[in-house]
């Protein structure tokens, strides 16, 4: 019976499976795409400590040090814990092996030369005896030959290094005899070979620059095992084990058992040595340990992304739920009438429910993955990039969070079930009867109760955020409340059904004021709306419920893109910021062995400037510029005083060269430059010295540093803001509601460089640089090279765009934005559709009637076009007025992501044309396709066939 009324039902029911399938699909990519994101910043974060520290992050060096044991327990320590390496730890890591190097190290020994000639009676020198496993690999021989494995002639031949023949004074072949106490017989050993690493970055080397064998000899790894260790020829001080691991393997899935296996192996070489006898080097771990914390910010991140879409998707499973229900509501009548309990026509609609949500349950986390690698590709809303596969993986908990969707989704197919079952045959009845019947959410106010809840979050957002600027606090990455994207959604929902509250209202006083004059077709279609207004209520919702949020999403995307964009263009000030090496005299800083630093001389230091003309003339550079920057300048104005920043510019350059946008100041950026190009002393100031030294346009300032003589300046004028200047105080250094407080807010002044460079003195500038748009880092860093500039540093705003770009919690941002608004447009086009093609299908005899009595196909489908347009399109206006009006208010709590201090330039809510095109363009097909597919229907209809139907 139940796989009969699916079939009967077959498009509600697919339509109802499509939702679950997608609310469980959307649900999954949360713990796929955190654990993908998350892998890939992890293994950037390796590699960028790798670029920083020059150590390689991927290795795991653990050692073991012998004191007070026999012989027989070292020897069977050693190899217990050999073969602990070779299986558990190297399997528990979870990574490719790059190298697992074994090495030993004798107790130091007293050694002589051979030939008593040598042996002058002084001191004699010390040494250990090493061993690594497989270093024939990874060296070359400078002199010498390899050594035998095996004793020649009772001498062990050995290996050293250029230093260790410095060290000992030595030449190859010479043999040296081991003289200690500790020693079981007699030792002879004799170098045979120099060798140096053959790869200057190989990782299999834990002592980059060998000097911890600097004073010790080398011996063959079988000849050490059999000779030293095996028969006890020298006691073993110490026992290692290096392991290098390809650590662009490891994903947050690996991990734990990474660290796992990092704890076990402490506590494993503890047990065997004692506690206080084991060290430990694992460069990886601080950065790895981090990321517990960044997952679990992350996937809140996600979920208050996801709550609007989620919210939209329950609403869909309940529409289509209800619709099926509609549809079956006389059958439960007379099945209820006939004696039919409760429970067992609820059980039957569960058994389907449950069928569905199983499958959907089981395919859901699949196609996740695939709409996780959308997720890693968005570069914005509904903006797609080229990039890097991320490491995707079907976890358990990708289908624990699909199961709780499916789960959801179950019960919500179930209450339209519930209420159906309450009505008698005769309440039935009665219910077709009444059109006018208020909806449920009316009746409960949760228009009024949803927009309390939002308006509270909004006002608790804003004093959350102005005690954070007021208080200098810090923010972490992203740092976004989960309820940041909840409230706007209540906002939205709350909104919208107090305006379909109103708009029957709307509707009556159009049809009251063109009574007279209205055509039949229009007439009619307002009589439909009007008396049916509960019906479309489901529908408008919905349809006011997505655009709402596309709106809201479109703007919140490209509000947090643009302003992390802009922050880091005002920080650079230019494209390009490139430090030169400049010439000069200063001495040398003298090393203090271990004493007091030496004391900084006031002796003033000569530069001697670089030629710039390599600058303009490097590939792809528009236009290049001068840029001196001395951070504490001293100045005086009045009998005010204090320090300040002072930039040194040419006018016409610099103006070329910098980025600042529109409307920070109080006119455009260019007409400051233009101000003060005419006159050598002219600065500019910023407000905050204006402000807190009572400066005025038109007063002279001196201005200076260290023991030159201040020279005088006229202020030109006053700014806000300048590239690179930050005017917020420092974080934690002032409380900024107290006005009184404000007096250490940082201050700029900006002059003529020509001047700055003639009276007060010449030193190193900076040179700012904008490339052309078409213009190529790689050729422009290759021109760098074939210049021969010798730099210090190189500021590059388009990587770090980039870099910020592919920061996890921005693309999560981006992702999941876009992934719900084109899962929330499928929906929608799918609700629109199913909704509409069960109406028509009700509506067939009285479409025939109107054929009938003279109504033609074009006017039928012009009637059909405006009840669109009076339902579908006045929800989509709605929701582009609500969409915007949540962007307005809400958007701004997403300053709470940045550093109060950090926020230059203010941050300001954005909204960009291509955003709202892509988002109407998208709306307009989908309803276009619908009106097309249903006139498509229309034009269908034969008159005969529904008369035939309404004498039935």
């Amino acid at each position: 019976m139940i796989i009969r009324k699916m079939a009967q039902n077959k498009w509600l029911v697919a339509s109802m499976f499509f939702g679950m399938l997608m609310t469980s699909a959307l649900v999954s990519t949360m713990p796929i795409y955190s654990e993908g994101i998350l892998s890939r910043m992890l293994v950037k974060d390796l590699e960028a400590s790798q670029t920083k520290s020059g150590v390689y992050p991927g290795t795991h060096w653990s050692l073991v040090n012998f004191f007070n044991q026999s012989d027989d327990k070292r020897r069977q320590t050693v190899a217990r814990l050999d073969n602990y390496m070779d299986t558990k730890a190297a399997a528990g890591f979870g990574i490719p092996i790059q190298e697992l190097v074994r090495e030993r190290r004798t107790k130091s020994v007293l050694f002589t030369f051979e030939e008593q000639a040598r042996n002058t009676g002084k001191t004699k020198p010390s040494t250990t005896l090493r061993m690594f496993s497989g270093l024939e690999k990874h060296i070359r021989l400078v002199d010498g030959r390899m050594p035998s494995d095996k004793p020649v002639d009772g001498v062990y031949e050995v290996l050293v290094t250029d230093r260790a023949l410095g060290n000992f004074k030595l030449v190859l072949n010479t043999v040296l005899v081991l003289e200690d106490p500790k020693i079981h017989g007699t030792v002879k050993i004799k170098p045979v070979g120099v060798f140096a690493k053959k790869e200057d970055d190989d990782p299999y080397f834990r002592d980059t620059s060998l000097g911890d064998v600097g004073s010790a000899f080398v011996m063959n790894e079988k000849l050490f095992q059999s000779e030293i260790i095996d028969q006890d020829k020298i006691p073993i001080a110490s026992a290692g084990w290096f392991f290098v691991l390809d650590y662009t393997k490891l994903e947050l899935r690996g991990v734990q058992g990474f660290l796992d296996t990092d704890k076990q192996l402490r506590k494993t070489l503890s047990a065997a040595v004692g506690q206080y006898q084991v060290d430990f080097t694992v460069p990886a771990l601080k950065t790895i340990e981090t990321y517990f914390d960044r997952a679990e910010r992350l996937r809140t991140l996600m979920w208050s992304l996801n709550v609007p879409v989620l919210i939209m998707l329950g609403f869909y499973v309940f529409m289509v739920s209800n619709l099926i229900v509609d549809r079956q509501k006389n059958e439960i009548a007379v099945l209820r009438s006939r004696g039919a309990a409760r429970w067992q026509v609820v059980a039957s609609f569960a058994a389907e429910s449950l069928l569905l949500c199983a499958i959907a349950w089981l395919i859901g986390p699949l196609i996740g993955m695939k709409l996780t690698g959308m997720l890693g590709a968005s570069n914005g809303f509904l903006e797609f990039v080229q990039r890097s596969k991320m490491p995707v993986h079907l976890n358990g908990e990708a289908y624990l969070y699909g199961g709780i969707a499916a789960a959801v989704s179950f019960l919500m197919t179930m209450i339209p079930v519930l209420l159906a079952t309450r009505v008698s045959i005769v309440g039935h009845k009665q219910q077709l009867a009444r059109y006018q019947k208020i909806p449920f959410w009316h009746k409960a106010f949760l228009d009024v109760l949803a927009l309390g809840v939002s308006l509270y979050g909004l006002y608790t957002f804003r004093a959350k955020l102005k005690d954070l600027q007021s208080l200098g606090l810090n923010s972490e990455d992203m740092r976004i409340d989960p309820l940041q994207f909840v409230v706007p959604a209540l906002f939205v929902l709350g909104a919208g059904l107090l305006l379909l509250r109103l708009y029957p209202y709307v509707l009556r006083l159009v049809y009251w004021l063109g009574r007279k004059w209205w055509p039949p077709s229009l007439y009619a279609t307002l009589i439909q709306v009007g008396r049916s207004n509960s019906q479309y209520q489901f529908l408008m919702v919905f349809l006011i419920m997505t655009i709402a949020i596309g709106v809201f999403s479109a703007g919140a995307a490209r509000t947090l893109n643009n302003n992390t964009e802009d922050r880091i263009r005002y920080g650079n000030g230019a494209e390009i910021v490139l430090k030169a090496a400049w010439p000069n005299d200063k001495p040398p800083q003298m090393p203090t062995m271990g004493g007091p630093p030496a004391a900084p001389t006031n002796d003033p230091i000569h530069y001697l400037e670089p030629p710039f003309d390599p600058y303009p003339k490097l590939p792809g550079v528009e236009a290049a510029a001068k840029v001196f920057v001395k951070p504490q300048a001293s100045f005086s104005a009045g009998e005010a005083t204090g320090s300040a920043t002072l930039i040194g510019i040419d006018t016409d350059d610099f103006g070329r060269a910098a980025w600042l946008p529109d409307g920070l100041n109080a006119y455009p950026f260019y007409d400051y430059l233009n101000l003060i190009a005419s006159d050598s002393k002219a600065v500019l100031i910023s407000r905050t010295l204006a402000d807190q030294k009572k400066v005025k346009t038109g007063d002279t300032i001196f201005a200076g540093w260290g023991d030159t003589d201040k020279q005088p300046f006229i202020v030109y004028g006053i700014i806000d803001y300048f590239p690179t200047f930050n005017p917020n105080p420092p974080l934690g250094s002032v409380d900024a509601s107290n006005e009184e407080t404000k007096a250490n807010a940082p201050m700029l002044i900006v002059g003529h460089l020509s001047r700055i460079q003639l009276q007060l003195g010449l030193e190193p500038y900076e040179v700012w640089l904008k490339l052309k748009p078409d213009a190529s880092t790689e050729a422009f860093y290759k021109g760098i090279e074939k210049a021969d500039l010798n730099l210090t540093d190189i500021v590059n705003t388009r990587t770090d765009l980039v870099t910020a770009k592919n920061d996890p919690f921005l693309m999560a941002l981006n992702g999941v934005l876009t992934l719900g608004f084109i899962i929330s447009i499928l929906v929608s086009f799918v609700g629109f559709l199913l909704y509409w093609v069960l109406s028509l299908k009700g509506r067939t005899l009285q479409n025939g009637i109107l054929r009938a009595v003279g109504l033609s196909l074009r006017q039928l489908i012009s009637m059909l076009a405006l009840e669109q347009l009076l339902t579908s399109g006045m929800a989509i206006l709605i929701g582009v007025v609500v969409g915007n009006v949540a962007s307005r208010l809400y958007v701004p709590n997403f300053q709470i992501a940045f550093n109060p201090s950090s926020l230059v330039p203010p941050f300001k809510v954005m909204f960009d044309s291509i955003d709202f095109f892509r988002l109407y363009s998208t709306v307009g097909f989908m309803l276009l396709l619908g009106i097309g597919i249903l006139a498509y229907m229309l034009s269908r209809i034969r008159i005969h066939q529904a008369l035939k139907l309404g004498e039935d």
